[in-house]
């Protein structure tokens, strides 16, 4: 059997070495595509954990002290949204309809984010300044509802919370897998502007809904 040479070893020792890597690199790119690119967050595919039963929330509901989500409006709602129905505030509303028809504030977080924390107590603040001018909802981005929940009693923020731990909404409006993020949406049912940042101020928010929507307050 003919034996190889120095150089012809060290050329099948480089073929397998290169292969090595490309299989490497392959399976590092798989694994990233499927948990997000970095800075994001995997998309979750269910909208709460069977643990989060009407009955087991309910408790967690009164300490949070959310108010209800608006009624659906007349309007024909937002076609993106269209089919889409969510708990919110532990009612079931067809959420493309409950959004058109206000100047929106959206604000999409989880439990688990700390700039999400940050921020929301200033969405609240937003929300007392404006009044009836502005509807601001928050979109809670994990099927955690109770953690949810207990958050924003912990923050004694008093905003309806939509459950969306499938991030169905995001989905649909094409917004960056980011959180926070907020989206401002028009009485038309239109997307004004989708801002993935976070916020340190109801001032800060404000500027961006006057430019966006026109709303002063």
């Amino acid at each position: 059997m003919a034996r190889l040479n120095t150089g012809a070893r060290l050329t099948i020792v480089g073929v397998v070495l290169i292969a090595a890597l490309i299989t490497v690199m392959l399976s590092q790119q798989h694994d990233q595509q499927r948990r997000g690119s970095p800075g994001q967050e995997p998309v979750a595919s269910r909208e709460r954990r069977d643990a989060d039963t009407p009955e087991a929330l309910a408790e967690l509901r009164r300490q949070a002290q959310l108010p209800a989500c608006p009624t659906a409006s007349t309007n024909p709602g937002m076609p993106e949204l269209a089919g889409i129905t969510l708990d919110c505030s532990g009612v079931r509303v067809p959420v493309g309809s409950v959004l058109a028809g206000h100047q929106v504030v959206l604000n999409l977080w989880a439990y688990w984010c700390g700039p999400c924390a940050d921020e929301l107590p200033a969405m609240a603040e937003l929300q007392q300044r404006a009044g009836d001018k502005l509807t601001v909802i928050t979109v809670h981005q994990d099927e955690n509802e109770a953690a949810g929940l207990n958050r924003l009693a912990e923050l004694h923020v008093r905003l309806p919370m939509i459950q969306d731990g499938a991030r169905r909404i995001a989905a649909a409006l094409k917004s960056p897998n980011v959180m926070p993020t907020t989206i401002l949406i028009r009485p038309d049912g239109s997307v004004a502007r989708v801002l993935p940042r976070s916020f340190t101020s109801a001032d800060e928010i404000g500027a961006e809904v006057e430019q966006a929507l026109g709303v002063r307050f």
